[in-house]
């Protein structure tokens, strides 16, 4: 389901956006804690630092310490009290020590020495500012996971606008390519933003070729009318030439040719208009696809398997038929065999099979392929997918894994049809 696609867009701008919060909530988080934890160190250190003092005031008069304060020689000192004594600064009055080693990390030292080569030691427990400083950690971290748990779903949310437009926009170019030549985004909302300009870009860009296109079909359109009349007297009058000469004969096959040329290019130039539509009937396809192969008056196998009847337009598949048979032997090489199944032909040579552009691109208007496949306009397998797709059938193109090539045209309606 593309709501909960984790690699969506949607998806992808909640991650950053969740990213950026905990960015700086991290960044506060630090700055707090560490704010915080001085504040406490700054406690701690008043509180013993005003128990010394009073504690050296008492010292001086009486010689004796209040009972929280010890009074020890420099040998006595725990080493690490005794290493912070020793990096004392001069003009500091005591140094301090924190016992971090458990059960008693959360003790704070201080020592000062006195006279008589004395030190008076003292501690204060710091145990509730380290709490206080575990619970506002605590609670920093509950108030982003709750932020997160807010923030990622209304961001989400947010970038569906976003989303609705990318995918409008994503229909559009599907549609363009499968045909659709007036399809166009629009501007969808009063967002002024790169999607709209990204839009109206398409938009122009369709027009443009929209207008290519039509250009190329009439173009193609005028030729091929503006060719008939003049061909028409060519075929005419090579008609009245004589019978048993050969260069005669040659004019009539090179007049015919042309004639055949200028008929397949208006039957292109129909096709690319979506003008044609299809006249079906009912008809047993075994019995149209050999009556079909027999007028062909080709060397060519014609294998029935359980061939169904089909509602079509028989004129149609037999145009298909022709051109599949007759690009076999142009291209292929013998034995042609067209194999029909159910609702489904398939028309197989045994010559170097197709090009590989042509199976990955399709046919494409005046390709043959390589000299060594034969001659051809290679309008022929351009016009059979344009009749398949009037039809609203199936006409596919692979290579036989041993030798040949197929063309599989299935007349079988989808199960969307049924």
């Amino acid at each position: 389901m593309a709501l909960f696609n984790p690699r969506a867009l949607r998806w992808k701008i909640a991650a950053l956006t969740a990213a950026a919060c905990c960015a700086v909530a991290g960044v506060i988080g630090v700055l707090v804690h560490q704010a915080m934890s001085e504040r406490g160190d700054r406690t701690g250190e008043q509180r013993v630092a005003a128990r010394l003092t009073a504690a050296e005031r008492e010292y001086s008069r009486t010689g004796t310490a209040p009972l929280d304060v010890e009074i020890r020689t420099p040998g006595q000192l725990d080493a690490p009290l005794a290493r912070a004594l020793a990096a004392k600064d001069p003009r500091g009055l005591y140094a301090t020590w924190y016992d971090k080693k458990p059960p008693n990390w959360y003790w704070l030292w201080a020592v000062m020495p006195v006279e008589g080569n004395r030190v008076l030691v003292a501690r204060t427990d710091m145990s509730s500012e380290v709490r206080s400083l575990q619970l506002l950690d605590r609670s920093i971290i509950k108030a982003v996971l709750a932020a997160l748990a807010v923030i990622v779903p209304l961001a989400a949310l947010a970038t569906e606008p976003i989303n609705r437009r990318l995918r409008h926009g994503s229909r559009t170019a599907r549609a363009i390519a499968d045909g659709d030549l007036d399809a166009r985004i629009g501007r969808r909302g009063r967002a002024r933003d790169e999607i709209t300009e990204m839009s109206a870009a398409m938009d122009v860009m369709a027009e443009t070729l929209q207008r290519k296109l039509e250009n190329e079909r009439r173009f193609t359109a005028d030729v091929a009318h503006e060719l008939r009349t003049p061909l028409m007297g060519l075929s005419t009058a090579a008609e009245l030439l004589p019978r048993d000469d050969e260069a005669a004969e040659l004019v009539r096959g090179r007049a015919l040719a042309l004639n055949a040329l200028v008929e397949d290019l208006l039957e292109i130039s129909r096709l690319d208009a979506g003008v044609e539509r299809a006249r079906t009937d009912v008809v047993p396809l075994g019995e149209l696809v050999a009556d079909v192969v027999r007028r062909i008056g080709s060397q060519t196998l014609v294998t029935l398997r359980d061939a169904a009847e089909v509602d079509t337009d028989p004129r149609r598949v037999e145009r298909i038929v022709v051109n599949l048979v007759t690009n076999a032997h142009r291209h292929g090489a013998v034995p042609v065999e067209v194999i029909v199944t159910g609702g489904r032909i398939v028309v197989r040579d045994h010559g170097p099979g197709m090009p590989t552009a042509l199976l990955e691109e399709g046919p494409q208007r005046f390709r043959t392929g390589t000299s060594a496949r034969g001659r051809g306009h290679g309008l022929g397998l351009t016009i059979a997918l344009g009749q398949a797709g009037v039809l609203g059938a199936r006409l596919t193109f692979a290579n036989d894994p041993g030798a040949g090539a197929t063309a599989t045209l299935d007349l079988s309606p989808s199960p969307s049809e049924t």
